[in-house]
C-alpha cells in the first residue's frame, strides 16, 4: 500500500510567490530537457502513462483535476490509453449525480474529480499557471529562450529539498531549493522506491518528478501536438502562397517593365 500524503507539496505550487520572494528571494529552477519542448517537441506516451499513474497514486487523495475530461486520456498525443481502460480508470471515482439523487461511478465523459481538501489547489493548469524562467531584470528573455518552465518549476520543486527542517510559531517548514524564500511548509510527496511502473522505468525521486510534470503540462495543454500541426501546415501553405503571388507579380508584370514609357 502506497503512502497517501494528507497534503502534497504540489500544494506549495498556490502560494503567493512574491510574498515568498519577499522572505528570501527566488528559487533555483533546474532546466530540464522534455521531449515536448521546442518548436517541433511531442509528448512521450510512455512518460504521460507514468506520470498519470504518480497523480493516481500520489496527488488524486489531496489534488484535483476538475478541468481535464477523463475521455481525453485515450487521445492521441495524450496517455493514448485503450478505451476499456479508460472506462475502468473512471469508474473508480464516484460522482454525485442529480438525476439520481445519489452517487454514480464516473463515466468517461465526466471530468477528473475535484481537490479533496480545500487547501489543495486544483492541478489541471498548473505548469501553466507557474513560470520557472524569468529575467534578466524582468525582460522576460530567459523564457524566450527557455520557455515558460512550468514543468520545470514543479520538477525542480519535487526535487529540491535538501533534508533540513525548522520550526516557527508551531509549524515544521522544510527547505527546498526552488521555492521562492527557500522554506516551504509541506512535506517532500517523493521518496526513493515509492512506485513500481509497468513499464519497468526507473522510479526513483527525479525520474517521477520528471513523469508527475509532463503529465501536468499535458494536463494543460492537451491539444499542443494537435496545435503545432496546425501551425506547421500553416506556415508552409502561407510560404507556398507567397511564392505563388511572387511568380505571379513577375508575370503580370513583365510586358511593362520591359518596355520604356514615352511620357
Amino acid at each position: 500500500m502506497l503512502k497517501k500524503l494528507s497534503i502534497s507539496a504540489l500544494a506549495a505550487l498556490s502560494l503567493s510567490a512574491g510574498a515568498a520572494m519577499a522572505a528570501g528571494g527566488a528559487g533555483h529552477i533546474e532546466d530540464v530537457a522534455f521531449s515536448f519542448e521546442g518548436p517541433f517537441g511531442k509528448f512521450d506516451q510512455n512518460q504521460l502513462q507514468r506520470g498519470l499513474q504518480v497523480y493516481t497514486e500520489v496527488c488524486a487523495a489531496c489534488h484535483g483535476l476538475k478541468y481535464v475530461p477523463l475521455r481525453t486520456l485515450a487521445d492521441e498525443g495524450g496517455p493514448h490509453l485503450p478505451e476499456d481502460q479508460v472506462r475502468a480508470y473512471a469508474a473508480q471515482f464516484d460522482i454525485f449525480d442529480p438525476e439520481l439523487d445519489d452517487d454514480r461511478p464516473r463515466k468517461v465523459t465526466d471530468h477528473f474529480p475535484e481537490s479533496g481538501l480545500p487547501e489543495a489547489p486544483d492541478l489541471s493548469l498548473m505548469a501553466k499557471a507557474r513560470a520557472g524562467f524569468h529575467g534578466p531584470y524582468g525582460t522576460g528573455i530567459n523564457q524566450m529562450v527557455k520557455g515558460m518552465g512550468g514543468a520545470e518549476y514543479i520538477y525542480s520543486l519535487m526535487t529540491g529539498y535538501t533534508g533540513k527542517e525548522k520550526e516557527e510559531a508551531g509549524t515544521t517548514f522544510y527547505e527546498n531549493t526552488a521555492f521562492p524564500g527557500g522554506w516551504i511548509a509541506m512535506a517532500p510527496p517523493l521518496y526513493e522506491d515509492q512506485l513500481e511502473f509497468a513499464d519497468g522505468h526507473s522510479n526513483d525521486i527525479h525520474h517521477v518528478a520528471e513523469d508527475i510534470s509532463a503529465f501536468l503540462m499535458w494536463t494543460a495543454e492537451p491539444k499542443m501536438m494537435a496545435r503545432q500541426r496546425a501551425g506547421l501546415t500553416g506556415v508552409l501553405f502561407l510560404s507556398l502562397l507567397s511564392v505563388l503571388l511572387y511568380l505571379t507579380n513577375k508575370k503580370l508584370w513583365a510586358p511593362i517593365k520591359g518596355k520604356k514609357l514615352n511620357l
